[in-house]
């Protein structure tokens, strides 16, 4: 005799960046293991590929999660978990007055937001003839940078996300120019130019919520703002 087979609930939300509703079930005990495993093994690479999969399976294969901004995806994966897991997640913090001591919380996962600034702007005026068009970083685009944070992994991240450069009437798009080239255009932007280009990077959408802690060792009030997945990965 078969075991019997228990049916799973699905829930519905909408992508930020698009507003496509999307229908999703919660995560199995089979997908729990396997991000359980990445994050054990401390490996960033091991941690994105899985959290991919799961949320590819999660959203019934139709999310494209590889090609999708790392906000979607990490949006649709705290949705998925507090349905899998419950609303909240117990995480440690550090305070800021001294940068050492960590501080258990548990915080509310439908209390975290999208952030998004209000002079954020993927179109990059270089001047009056040339403009750049950049389209938001991808999981794809991480696990094939590597770390983003460090210089190299930061600057190759920015190559791949220029999705057209534009001279008066001509449009290049990414696809058809090369990395070398991405690189050499890169380098010849003033101080100024760049720093358009960083801009749009560190004001796109990403999820953020601020906790208040007291460290218990100096007494002092901390005002910490979490940002990115990762920070909320209990």
């Amino acid at each position: 005799m078969a075991l019997p087979r228990i049916d799973t609930p699905t829930y519905q939300t909408n992508l930020p960046s698009t507003g496509q509703e999307v229908q999703f079930r919660p995560f199995l005990v089979k997908e729990q293991k396997i991000i359980m495993i990445a994050q054990e093994s401390n490996d960033e690479k091991e941690v994105t590929d899985a959290l991919m999969r799961l949320v590819q399976a999660c959203t019934f294969n139709k999310v494209d999660v590889q090609n999708s901004p790392t906000f979607d995806v990490g949006y649709l994966f705290l949705k998925i978990r507090a349905k899998s897991a419950g609303e909240s997640v117990d995480i440690r913090v550090t305070c800021e007055d001294d940068g050492v001591t960590t501080v258990p919380i548990k915080i509310n996962l439908d209390e975290i937001r999208l952030q998004v600034s209000d002079n954020h702007n993927p179109v990059i005026q270089l001047n009056e003839q040339v403009k750049m068009i950049l389209r938001y970083p991808t999981l794809s685009d991480v696990s094939r940078v590597g770390d983003p944070s460090t210089g190299d992994g930061s600057f190759r991240l920015m190559y791949r996300c220029i999705h057209e450069i534009h001279y008066d009437d001509q449009v290049f798009s990414r696809v058809d120019i090369s990395d070398k080239e991405i690189e050499e255009f890169v380098d010849q932007l003033t101080s100024g130019q760049f720093e358009s280009i960083t801009n749009f990077f560190q004001t796109m959408p990403k999820l953020s919520h601020t906790v208040e802690v007291t460290n218990p060792n100096t007494n002092v009030k901390n005002e910490v703002v979490l940002e990115g997945l990762q920070s909320f990965l209990g």
